[in-house]
């Protein structure tokens, strides 16, 4: 059995320079002034299982901004799993809510599936943040991005059939990560069907019949870079995104 692993090799960089759309609302003069004293410690993490240990300080900062690579949360109740799928600009607090305080028996983990490089938060950062309130309200920009990635997610897995699940789900992360080729759209994502079973909350054989049925069809077929999408999105999930109301219209 592959042995946990933990962060390595610290180093440090200009958090705005390495995430410049968090600084988006700053003024070009803010911003400059910004990029020098927004500094962060960062962490490298190979691929695998990880254990986030971290010691207190870390407690009182913001958390880890993810700078580069892939990483999966998994929780599961009775054996069955869900899953969250984090990449670049995602702000993560791996030890919240990890403490046992559900009333419900669950197992949780991370598992990082492409190496990854994590900006260190901590409340020091936290202090040079507060100097530029437009950097708070981007960070909770992403928190509520994260928050509507899991609903959608969480509508996804309601689909009865789980070929409809799984071109929902590829299409959804298309928006994020998709890339426009003459053939279709690539999801350059190495995601196995094991992988594929936890984030659409269906049995790993199950989904390897479902994705032979859709490379049969032609909608979905494994590629060197991930995963190669053909035609449109479903409707399914275009009917879904008409359903999410603007908040500046709520």
């Amino acid at each position: 059995m592959q042995q946990p692993i933990t962060a390595t090799d610290v180093d440090s960089c200009r958090i705005l320079e390495e995430d410049p759309d968090l600084a988006a609302g700053l003024s070009p003069s803010e911003r400059e002034r910004a990029v020098d004293d927004c500094v962060a410690a960062t962490m490298r993490i190979a691929r695998g299982r990880w254990i986030a240990d971290f010691r207190q300080p870390l407690y009182n900062g913001i958390g880890l901004l993810v700078l580069d690579g892939l990483l999966l949360r998994r929780v599961g109740i009775d054996g069955r799993f869900g899953a969250e799928l984090l990449g670049e600009g995602d702000i993560l607090r791996p030890w919240q809510g990890e403490d046992g305080g559900s009333m419900l028996t669950r197992t949780t983990g991370w598992r990082v599936l492409a190496p990854a490089r994590v900006a260190v938060l901590d409340a020091q950062t936290a202090e040079c943040f507060a100097a530029y309130p437009e950097l708070t309200g981007s960070l909770v920009g992403r928190a509520l991005e994260r928050a509507r990635n899991l609903a959608i997610n969480m509508a996804i897995v309601h689909q009865a059939r789980v070929n409809v699940r799984l071109r929902m789900l590829l299409w959804h992360l298309a928006d994020r990560w998709g890339r426009v080729r003459t053939e279709g759209v690539v999801v350059p994502l190495a995601l196995t069907h094991a992988v594929l079973a936890d984030l659409v909350a269906a049995r790993r054989p199950t989904v390897t019949t479902a994705l032979n049925e859709l490379s049969r069809e032609g909608s979905v077929k494994p590629s060197r870079h991930g995963w190669l999408l053909s035609g449109d999105p479903p409707g399914e999930l275009l009917e879904l995104r008409q359903m999410e109301i603007p908040e500046s219209r709520q």
